[in-house]
């Protein structure tokens, strides 16, 4: 009897683990076949161009085709959908972003929730908006543009990648803790924001750096302030909000996930390459060049700062009693 019982438990241990080397090996060799990764915005957005950077990176380290999607609608949401339904096999990823912890809160009805249904793999980088005017509008300081925006109730239009996006909460968050008089237009993407601030149909918009750097240094958009915690090298005669407003700060940061249950191995690998990128001099300098700051630390670290987020932007979305466009939430 007791040799049958060491022999069944030599075997029952033998059969535990080879679903444990199968999957070790299936991590080491991943990835065998293309991946997509779902960006939830428009080409040329912050999360677009971080995507696209990061794409190049895994394909050139790991032997396979790193292809970028852009499904665009309800704040990010379809990409996410469409990555929650795809298999946990590390074939479909997604572009995370300020976005999604303020969709958590934005979209309550939503059956995705995106602490449950993603698998953090890595944050890769954080960059403040900025605070950016058509020079038509008088203001040359944040002093100066709280005060005409108070003075012209109703007339001054801001500009946003979309209802729920950052750039849209970084701008209710001016709001709240200014009283300043803004009317919000949403739009499809940072792109289509700028290209309508630039010809005056909107006043003000708080975009992300990546999109806006060239036509402040040009000097066909007055930056008005930073919205990060301190101002950037690149730009440093601009302020940071905070520094006329106390205690405000928003940064659009982006990462990449995964269908929930994706391998442990298969994450900590791409998250390997995503720290060896953050490390490299030549991304590390594109990022830079943004605005952006490379964010790193494990899967673990990233899911603890998407939790803070989802709670951070929570408070904003029910404090200025923002809604989804439309009369339904996706999913």
């Amino acid at each position: 009897m007791k040799l049958f019982r060491r022999q069944f438990l030599q075997l029952a241990a033998a059969a535990a683990a080879l679903p444990t080397v199968s999957r070790f090996a299936w991590a080491q060799a991943y990835p065998t076949r293309p991946v997509r990764i779902i960006a939830g915005f428009s080409a040329g957005s912050t999360t677009d161009i971080v995507a696209r950077l990061t794409g190049q990176w895994l394909q050139a380290r790991l032997g396979q085709a790193f292809v970028i999607e852009n499904r665009t609608g309800a704040g990010g949401n379809i990409a996410t959908e469409a990555v929650v339904r795809a298999a946990s096999d590390g074939s479909t990823l997604l572009v995370l972003s300020t976005a999604h912890a303020i969709n958590a809160t934005l979209y309550d009805n939503s059956k995705i929730n995106v602490l449950r249904d993603i698998a953090p793999i890595a944050g890769i980088v954080s960059a403040p908006n900025v605070m950016v005017v058509n020079p038509s509008v008088p203001a040359k300081t944040v002093h100066e543009f709280v005060a005409y925006a108070k003075a012209n109730p109703g007339k001054i239009n801001m500009g946003s990648a979309g209802n729920g996006t950052s750039s849209h909460l970084a701008g209710e968050l001016f709001k709240m803790m200014t009283g300043a008089s803004l009317t919000h237009i949403p739009y499809r993407g940072s792109p289509q924001a700028l290209t309508d601030l630039l010809g005056g149909q909107v006043q003000v918009v708080f975009s992300p750096m990546p999109p806006t750097v060239e036509h402040i240094r040009a000097g066909s958009l007055r930056a008005l302030a930073g919205t990060g915690s301190k101002r950037w090298e690149a730009l440093p005669d601009v302020p940071t909000l905070a520094e006329s407003v106390p205690g405000y700060e928003a940064s659009t940061w982006i990462g990449l996930g995964a269908p929930a249950h994706t391998p442990v191995g298969i994450l900590d690998k791409l998250n390997r390459e995503i720290a060896a990128g953050g490390a490299d001099p030549k991304m590390k300098a594109s990022f830079a060049d943004m605005g952006g700051i490379v964010l790193g630390g494990s899967p673990t670290d990233f899911g603890t700062m998407l939790a803070a987020e989802v709670e951070k932007w929570g408070k904003v979305v029910k404090f200025a009693g923002i809604k989804p466009e439309g009369s339904g939430s996706p999913g």
